[in-house]
């Protein structure tokens, strides 16, 4: 079962399992509303999704409530200093998260994690790399502006002043994390990887 809450996105996975022969179901769903009864799953997995739910209290109570007692709940989550970490903090520069919304990048961070599931779950967390690679920054750019949604929002609703400086602050943070010397783009994000073991 795979689920996200934007149905194109669930098309270009329909067509991956197709083609991989991989017998996949995909349903839209809300993150903070699981369309799906207590203790389905014997493992819930999350990869760089629900970090960006507004209530992250209420998106732990869902993966908590679908999980089975002694089940997993999977997540890989940008850390806050990681690469796309710091794309979240200078996006929020220009475009102010609304009241009460906390970072995505708060599901990197452990002593977050700890206060969301440490009561009823064991947590075990280890730091990794995600390598994003490109022809160039402006590749990367042209690509994250047109279909990530963050930076698509934030760029939709700038005026073009306050986009060409989001964009040279982007421009300036790939400089930081690139580590290619010939043009292109190799930029580490740091990610942890975590296993929430549900208590019985």
């Amino acid at each position: 079962m795979s689920t996200d809450y934007v149905g194109a996105l669930l098309d270009r996975g329909r067509e991956r399992a197709e083609a991989e022969r991989l017998p996949v179901t995909f349903q839209e769903a809300d993150a903070e509303a699981l369309p799906f009864a207590d203790n389905s799953f014997d493992v819930v997995l999350s990869t760089f999704g629900v970090v960006f739910t507004p209530n992250h209290a209420q998106a732990r109570n869902e993966l908590k409530r679908v999980c089975r007692p002694g089940g997993k709940i999977g997540l890989a989550n940008w850390t806050p200093e990681s690469f796309i970490g710091q794309v979240f903090k200078i996006i929020g520069k220009y475009i102010p998260p609304a009241p009460g919304m906390q970072s995505p990048a708060l599901w990197g961070n452990i002593v977050h994690l700890d206060a969301l599931f440490g009561s009823t779950a064991t947590i075990a967390a280890e730091s990794k790399n995600f390598i994003f690679r490109y022809k160039s920054p402006q590749h990367w750019l042209e690509i994250f502006r047109n279909y990530y949604g963050p930076m698509m929002k934030a760029f939709a609703a700038l005026d073009p002043e306050a986009g060409e400086a989001l964009a040279a602050d982007l421009y300036a943070l790939l400089d930081n994390f690139n580590l290619a010397e010939d043009g292109t783009l190799v930029a580490p994000s740091e990610y942890l990887e975590v296993v929430v073991t549900k208590g019985s």
